[in-house]
């Protein structure tokens, strides 16, 4: 094996470095009233009482009025749109690749896979590949949503391709989700919000100087 090669594969294999937290993660003992109250509202939906204190909501206990509000739209978006679980778990994980949010793609890569996304298919979208053996539809919304990140429109046939399969309603939820998990990219990575220490990351993450 040549030597670039075995220097590559040696750097795959050290992990990320990890940053620390931007904002502190509360322990429910050092909650006030109104962040009590977020955990409650989120407990009490869909999430149900095992949520834990992580990932984006440990950042929006801090602002908890805004954490409502996106808590909210979240559990609408995960849990009651017209797009089906599969397309709507393939839809986020792509978003995470674009945006390498290390806790989104750790959270959501195995209800990806449990909603029916082939594990190829998430193999190549982790590495950053076309998944060309992806399912027809799920290949639309890849190709939709490369699309909108690069030019920042959808062309007629792109929006076509997928409109062949979701509804006027659907349509609209999917632009949704794609923004309501930007939003939950731009959280985890303005606050360094990281999965578990004994978890791998997905993604190498930049250095600064």
């Amino acid at each position: 094996m040549p030597a670039a090669k075995r220097r590559a594969k040696r750097q795959s294999r050290r992990p990320s470095r990890r940053f620390a937290p931007r904002v502190p993660i509360l322990t429910e003992e050092q909650m006030n009233a109104p962040q009590r109250a977020l955990m409650e509202a989120m407990r009490s939906g869909p999430r149900g009482q095992t949520l834990t204190v992580r990932g984006p909501f440990a950042a929006w206990l801090h602002a908890p009025v805004f954490g409502d509000l996106a808590q909210r739209l979240g559990a609408h978006c995960r849990y009651k749109t017209t797009v089906p679980p599969r397309l709507s778990e393939f839809a986020i994980l792509c978003t995470a690749r674009l945006w390498r949010a290390q806790f989104e793609w750790f959270a959501h890569a195995p209800m990806a896979e449990k909603a029916g996304v082939l594990p190829r298919t998430i193999s190549d979208l982790k590495a950053g590949r076309v998944p060309s053996k992806a399912p027809k539809d799920e290949r639309a919304i890849y190709d939709f949503i490369q699309e909108l990140y690069r030019t920042k429109r959808v062309s007629d046939r792109t929006y076509a391709r997928v409109h062949a399969f979701l509804t006027n309603e659907g349509m609209i939820e999917l632009a949704g989700i794609l923004g309501y998990y930007t939003l939950i990219s731009f959280t985890l990575n303005v606050f360094q919000m990281m999965p578990p220490d004994d978890a791998e990351l997905a993604f190498a993450e930049p250095k600064f100087p």
